[in-house]
């Protein structure tokens, strides 16, 4: 197994800068009540607060991809920004690998397991490569947001999103049997049950700074498919590694975040189990979070490099 050691966010990355909040707020002006100057006399706005926070993906959607309308359900994950668009320029390089380049136009086709209210990975894969996106998720809201984030900014010929009605199932029910998909992603639930989701919120705002009363509320947000399921992570991957042999012919790379390290190996065994020809690790870090990708194919290099002449649009 190759791994890969990033340190920092991917070159190619907009975000490498501090936020611009001036060009922030003149983009997207209701940024501007959230945002302060603290006492090191820089600009910012408080992390913990949801309103904030999803107020700034707001803007930097629009400033730097953009996406002119966006917006979440009550209660939805709004997810950060730059970390997730990292995720894509890693993927990026990987199927550059096999593509001699950075492939882009709506030849490339993804996956987007669990798409979320949010939309993010197709609306930033959209615009940042020009791909064609396919997103699943079991919660028919999220699906609906999804279409809609889609088509508000003018992306319905790019984004289409599925809604799986079967919550054991992956793959099936939502990829068709002549399909062909370059990459899949996929952002997992981390967590095992709602209270080791409030514990991590619980962290998360202690390290904000902020004093925890009560039940804390997730400055990101997210519903329970978006946060936790039976088993965590653990058993997410599991269950995609052993689901992803069935489309193993149709998919050039599968690809999941993994936020615990500690999964890694059991996660190692499952590919080797199914058969995996390759697989990848790949380290992302943004500040002192430190994420990983883990990317698998079934296919040998010879026909990876094929994929390109032979995929189906």
């Amino acid at each position: 197994m190759k791994t890969q050691h990033k340190s920092g966010l991917h070159p190619r990355n907009r975000h490498q800068a501090p936020y611009d909040f001036d060009a922030l707020c003149q983009r997207t002006p209701e940024l501007r009540p959230f945002v302060f100057i603290n006492e090191h006399g820089t600009q910012t706005l408080d992390f913990a607060d949801p309103a904030a926070v999803k107020t700034l993906n707001r803007a930097l959607l629009a400033l730097h991809y953009g996406i002119q309308h966006w917006d979440l359900p009550p209660g939805y994950l709004c997810p950060p920004i730059p970390g997730r668009v990292d995720y894509l320029h890693r993927v990026a390089d990987l199927l550059a690998e096999s593509a001699g380049k950075v492939p882009t136009g709506k030849g490339v086709r993804v996956l987007d397991i669990g798409v979320g209210a949010n939309c993010i990975y197709p609306l930033l894969g959209a615009r940042e490569y020009g791909w064609r996106f396919v997103g699943s998720d079991i919660d028919p809201v999220s699906v609906k947001a999804a279409n809609l984030l889609a088509s508000s900014n003018g992306l319905a010929s790019q984004i289409a999103c599925r809604h799986q009605s079967d919550p054991k199932q992956i793959f099936r029910g939502i990829v068709g049997p002549r399909e062909r998909f370059a990459l899949t992603l996929c952002n997992p639930p981390f967590h095992a049950s709602l209270a080791e989701a409030s514990k991590g919120s619980e962290r998360k705002l202690r390290n904000l700074g902020k004093a925890v009363a009560g039940a804390p509320v997730l400055n990101f947000g997210g519903q329970k498919a978006e946060l936790w399921c039976e088993g965590g992570e653990a058993a997410f991957l599991a269950a995609m590694i052993g689901q992803s042999k069935e489309v193993a012919s149709q998919c050039l790379w599968f690809s999941s975040l993994v936020s615990k390290k500690e999964n890694l190996p059991a996660a190692r065994k499952a590919l080797a189990q199914a058969g995996a020809s390759e697989v990848r690790v790949i380290d992302m870090a943004q500040g002192n979070k430190v994420s990983r990708i883990l990317a698998w194919s079934f296919l040998d290099a010879a026909n990876r490099a094929d994929w390109w002449s032979a995929r189906i649009d």
